[in-house]
């Protein structure tokens, strides 16, 4: 049976949760009964701003840390001051993985928990016209899935998961054309996006909580179209076994 996870008065740490989907994660867990949730973003204003109307309603329970995660000496200044504020930091929905990690990691003298890493159906389409986001989106997941693995998790205490999402009806999807490598390739996402289903954020957000409370380590979940959220970790492996088979089975 599988192991449920709750949220209930643990610390919460949420990169990009200022806006979009990023928001949503922050409400969702502090309605699930988390004990604070840091939100972190380069947005300030919009991040204050939040935070000022979730204490309305959770006192005291969310705070904001301004952080460029493109920036190492911002990463290290923001979890500190996450960390002196609340004193540790059970979960993550975390674009600084390792730093999280070494924090949480019970053979470090953690108390283990939960990151939480966003990936994308750009990680497992091939999409011809956004490669760079494509690009960045399997290194998500594969960076996801090798630290996921035996022996580097043994012992830990922390549960590495991947979710890929589809078209949901964010900010981000309504710059989809500043993705694409030419003005060509940008009508061709127009085109695309016009005639997809976007999935509700609502969607989005239920798919996320499903797998944090049911997801294995290094498990691998997909999430499009407002459809119930798969777990498709076996389907990835045997990808992957099929290439590691081959090759060595070269002589």
């Amino acid at each position: 049976m599988t192991t449920q996870w709750e949220a209930q008065d643990k610390v919460f740490l949420i990169t990009g949760g200022a806006s979009g989907l990023g928001a949503e994660y922050t409400k969702l867990f502090l309605e699930q009964g988390a004990k604070n949730v840091a939100v972190l973003d380069i947005a300030e204003d919009v991040g204050k701003t939040l935070v000022v109307s979730l204490n309305e309603k959770y006192p005291g329970k969310a705070a904001f840390f301004k952080c460029d995660v493109s920036k190492e000496e911002n990463i290290k200044t923001a979890f500190q001051q996450v960390l002196d504020a609340y004193k540790k930091i059970d979960q993550g929905v975390v674009s600084f993985t390792l730093k999280g990690l070494d924090h949480m990691r019970k053979d470090k003298g953690g108390a283990g928990g939960t990151i939480i890493n966003i990936s994308s159906i750009a990680a497992i389409f091939r999409i011809p016209y956004i490669p760079i986001y494509c690009g960045s989106k399997i290194a998500v997941l594969h960076f996801s899935q090798c630290l996921a693995m035996s022996p580097v998790m043994d012992n830990t205490g922390v549960r590495i998961l991947t979710i890929c999402f589809g078209s949901t009806n964010t900010p981000l999807m309504q710059n989809v054309l500043e993705r694409a490598i030419d003005p060509k390739a940008s009508e061709i996402v127009l085109a695309d996006t016009e005639n997809s289903k976007f999935q509700k954020v609502e969607s989005a957000v239920s798919a996320l909580l499903t797998m944090f409370k049911e997801g294995e380590l290094g498990s691998i979940w997909y999430s499009i179209k407002d459809k119930p959220v798969r777990d498709i970790t076996l389907v990835v492996k045997r990808a992957f076994d099929e290439f590691e088979n081959m090759w060595f089975s070269e002589p």
